[in-house]
């Protein structure tokens, strides 16, 4: 599947998505928990995206949609509400983390399974 702004491209080596990218957050989501904010910028190196022609099928079926690229009404992060912790994301949160300053989506999957534990 091509997204359709990428359907004229004749040079697929152009087309991967580097860098950091501003997104903004789904209030009440783990993921606007874990950031404790509105946006995330995060970087970025991949080269396929979330069809959004299944946007509403994912919903309709538990998954909610936790972040988007507002510029292009890209899915930057999935989570399951049901799952103490399911988040799923297409940026690279472990670029920004440091041995001793976890991103926080790494501190946030840790403290929620301390709490599943219990």
């Amino acid at each position: 599947y091509l997204m359709p702004s990428q359907k004229g491209v004749q040079k697929l080596g152009g087309t991967m998505r580097l860098g950091v990218y501003e997104n903004t957050i789904t209030p009440g989501s783990r993921v606007e928990e874990a950031y404790g904010a509105s946006t995330l910028s995060e970087r970025h190196r991949h080269r396929f995206e979330f069809n959004n022609d299944y946007r509403a099928a994912f919903e309709e079926h538990g998954m909610r949609v936790a972040a988007v690229y507002p510029e292009e009404d890209l899915v930057e992060a999935l989570e399951l509400g049901n799952h103490p912790f399911f988040v799923g994301v297409q940026f690279h949160p472990e670029l920004s983390s440091k041995p001793l300053q976890p991103g926080p989506l790494f501190v946030a999957f840790v403290k929620a399974m301390l709490a599943h534990e219990g």
